[in-house]
């Protein structure tokens, strides 16, 4: 969840701190702090809010040292108070952390009875008195932090500094991302290349369970053993520039408007747009014998990957099981060896994924993963990655990243159906000419905003709202629900639209608006029998939909149109009017869009 940043300098790091720091806001946060190193002893300077805040703290209490560390901190353990921000400190040391230490109650107990005083709440501050119990008990910073490590169990990242030493910065990961940058006589570590853009291209990942040692000159790395190991260098890709709004109001809006583009860039990786054919990448097991798919993923790429449920089964004739990564692996599914395992995660860092995957790797699966960082974990530990090309999505509320995880998902589906010869050339044309229309259909769809914007001052009066849908359309309906709940803060629930009867209906007065996505396809009029359930106890229906209005033949307060466009792509185009009308009434409702209140982008805890 949180974000951390190093620098060892060869001038005052604090302002590069916090610009570093202001690169990963898109991950959620609700405190931010910075520590240097000044004369050979330690400061700090926290403050609660956004960063804004910290600056203002800084020009009236400047800090001068050129080593530090900083965070933006997303709480889990205690209030998002200033008390509780990072960096934690005692006089020998100061830790920011990014994750979850699972055994800090007994690490605490074991320390307050050794006379360390515990000052917050946090778990972090556990870690903080390991090494300085270390270093009191006469270890060196490096000897002292590998035995802290060695105590750890939960999910981290660690940068660490030392008093009396303006040479030497420690990273540790397990579970939560770390890179490291270098630079000309300056070192830098980050929770990803992002953050380090600006000061350099060269980048080192470290691998699960390594630790480091840096200093100006570069850095020791050693795997959990203590062995001094060796990883690669890479250049990386991240902009140098951050990433601005352009002309629109939220970045949420901004990606929203980007989706034909990056729709466009996604589906040009999967599909030859010059034969009207697929060309997926090997995935390592032959599709033509592929018995089942087993697919896992969190929020709203779960969704997406309910939507490749309903392809793949469709077109392809292969049977999918896909759960939510947070419950799959405690069940202890069993698996079939050599099965197709599909995971699906924007950031590719997602904690419970990550651990979902960890599972299905040991049970003989072949890894496939559907992300958009492709140098993220979820992709290094996967056999193969299919990346995404969104390009950076920095609103909390997921848009774009969405809708290219299903241009994805929709050429999976596809070459899956060409394997096993459930998909014929006449319709594989027939899918690639949908999905390469796309894109257009968006277009249309984006041009006119006013639509939205009215329906979403109806909504922002409701106190509940209930999206219905059926078969491909029901996914589509639990996301706008989410996506409605999440950055507006108006309860919302998606059903699937045959589940009406069986208890929601109950809900229904003439103070719920009821979002019903229904493209005209062969399940349309059974979707309106359901509408018409609702009209006939007054609640106020939101259709979307390609068909009129006048087919339902009830009231409608208002009708989202779609483009009139092959079944198979009705997930694609639904996502924008549901995405619209999240966005303008989160927008009506004055909440804070981009980075809603308890909310992280890319969630490295479970």
């Amino acid at each position: 969840m949180c974000g951390i940043v190093g620098i060892l300098g060869s001038k005052p790091v604090a302002t590069d701190l916090v610009d570093a720091l202001r690169r990963l806001e898109y991950r959620g946060y609700d405190s931010a702090g910075i520590a240097t190193v000044e004369n050979g002893h330690l400061e700090r300077r926290r403050a609660e809010g956004k960063l804004r805040n910290l600056e203002g703290r800084l020009l009236t209490e400047p800090l001068n040292g050129h080593t530090g560390i900083g965070h933006t901190r997303w709480a889990t353990h205690g209030k998002p108070t200033e008390r509780n921000a990072h960096p934690h400190m005692s006089p020998e040391v100061s830790v920011v952390h990014n994750g979850i230490i699972e055994n800090y109650r007994e690490l605490k107990a074991e320390l307050t009875a050794k006379g360390h005083t515990f000052e917050t709440e946090t778990d972090t501050e556990a870690v903080v008195h390991l090494i300085t119990d270390g270093m009191r008990a006469g270890l060196g910073p490096k000897e002292a932090v590998k035995a802290a490590l060695d105590r750890l169990q939960g999910a981290f990242a660690l940068g660490i500094i030392f008093a009396g030493h303006d040479d030497m910065m420690i990273a540790a990961r397990q579970g939560s991302p770390l890179a490291l940058g270098h630079g000309k006589g300056e070192m830098y570590l980050g929770s990803d290349a992002i953050a380090l853009a600006p000061f350099t291209d060269a980048i080192t990942y470290l691998e699960e369970g390594d630790w480091a040692v840096l200093t100006r000159e570069g850095a020791d790395i050693f795997d959990r053993a203590g062995a001094k190991v060796s990883r690669p260098r890479v250049k990386s890709v991240a902009s140098s520039l951050l990433v601005d709004k352009g002309n629109h109001r939220h970045f949420m809006a901004k990606e929203i408007h980007e989706q034909p583009e990056v729709i466009s860039h996604t589906l040009s990786n999967y599909l030859d747009l010059s034969t009207g054919g697929i060309k997926f990448p090997d995935l390592g097991i032959d599709l033509a014998n592929v018995t089942r798919v087993t697919l896992s993923a969190c929020g709203t790429a779960y969704y997406a990957g309910l939507v490749g449920k309903y392809w793949i089964e469709r077109y392809a004739r292969v049977p999918v099981e896909i759960d939510v990564a947070s419950e799959m692996r405690y069940r202890e599914p069993p698996l079939l060896p050599g099965g197709l395992a599909l995971f699906v995660s924007q950031s590719g860092e997602t904690a419970d994924t990550l651990a979902t995957l960890r599972y299905c790797k040991a049970g003989g699966q072949q890894i496939a993963s559907i992300v958009n960082v492709r140098t993220s974990t979820i992709a290094r530990e996967s056999h193969t990655a299919l990346p995404t090309l969104a390009g950076p999505e920095i609103g909390v509320a997921s848009t774009k990243a969405f809708t290219c995880q299903l241009s994805v998902l929709a050429c999976l589906a596809i070459a899956i159906g060409r394997a096993r010869g459930t998909i014929d050339d006449k319709l594989q044309d027939e899918l690639v000419k949908a999905l390469t229309e796309v894109p257009r259909h968006i277009s249309t769809m984006l041009r006119n905003e006013k639509v939205y914007e009215d329906v979403a001052h109806a909504l922002s009066h409701a106190r509940d709202v209930i999206y219905l849908g059926r078969g491909v359309s029901f996914p589509l309906a639990l996301e706008g629900a989410l996506k409605l709940k999440e950055i507006s803060y108006i309860h919302a629930e998606g059903y699937a639209a045959g589940e009406l009867k069986h208890g929601p209906i109950a809900l229904i007065d003439e103070a719920v608006p009821v979002v019903v996505v229904a493209p005209d396809d062969e399940l349309f009029d059974k979707t309106v029998s359901n509408m018409q359930e609702v009209a006939a106890r007054g609640g106020q229906i939101i259709l979307i939909s390609s068909a009129s209005p006048d087919r339902v033949g009830c009231k409608v307060l208002a009708h989202l149109p779609i483009p009139k466009a092959h079944p198979f792509t009705s997930p694609l185009l639904c996502a924008i009017p549901i995405q619209m009308l999240a966005y303008h009434t989160a927008v009506i409702m004055g909440t804070d869009v981009d980075q809603p209140r308890n909310l992280a982008k890319s969630v490295t805890v479970e």
